[in-house]
């Protein structure tokens, strides 16, 4: 990758940042400190490393045994179990996730497209592990999930001065959701929740 794209790329990654200046309200900023409990956004902070002969042994272990046990559940199809050298010497070629003692991780907003509308499944966050110990500071929105979501639209989709494109995000990208509970029906507009009063 050119260094042109890697600082493309960076500057993205902090795209969300431009909702501080949007229609939308502020995301609230909130810290985590305590021992390591939080994904990014997956697995805990991890680094991969090189294969050495101790990690290819175990993994080449793992490897034929969980063959045996499938082949133990299913009789009628089984999988040839490679030797172990076969499986060594792929496995001496593979690299390994193993925990982060100490570094930074950096999570932009974790969203994708489904069909023809946008999906939001994580919030961006800044995380700092020391040995077992982790500090984090998330930007985490009231209402998250419907706000990204809008704010994705917002963002990509609509065009014109603020009020044009709330306009067609509201009509195009509609977020109003209904739930029912206890024979009662509860309608809620998440736009009057997400969007500044001037804007609502």
């Amino acid at each position: 990758m050119t260094l042109k794209n890697k600082i493309k790329y960076f500057i993205k990654d902090f795209d969300f940042l431009r909702a501080y200046n949007s229609p939308f309200k502020a995301p609230k900023l909130k810290w985590y400190c305590g021992k390591i409990a939080l994904g990014v956004p997956y697995f805990f902070p991890r680094k991969w490393v090189k294969a050495t002969p101790e990690r290819a042994h175990q993994a080449t272990l793992d490897c034929i045994k969980s063959t045996e046990e499938f082949n133990e559940r299913n009789p009628e199809y089984t999988r040839r179990v490679l030797s172990y050298d076969e499986i060594f010497a792929n496995k001496m070629n593979s690299s390994y996730a193993v925990p982060k003692k100490i570094g930074f991780d950096f999570l932009p907003l974790g969203w994708k497209t489904k069909w023809d509308s946008y999906r939001h499944e994580w919030n961006p966050m800044i995380s700092f592990v020391f040995f077992k110990w982790q500090i984090a500071l998330m930007f985490i929105p009231e209402h998250d999930m419907q706000y990204w979501e809008s704010w994705l639209y917002y963002t990509r989709e609509t065009k014109g001065t603020t009020a044009e494109r709330v306009a067609q995000c509201k009509k195009e990208a509609p977020c109003t959701w209904t739930s029912h509970s206890e024979g009662k029906k509860e309608t809620t507009d998440y736009y009057k929740l997400i969007l500044k009063k001037k804007w609502i």
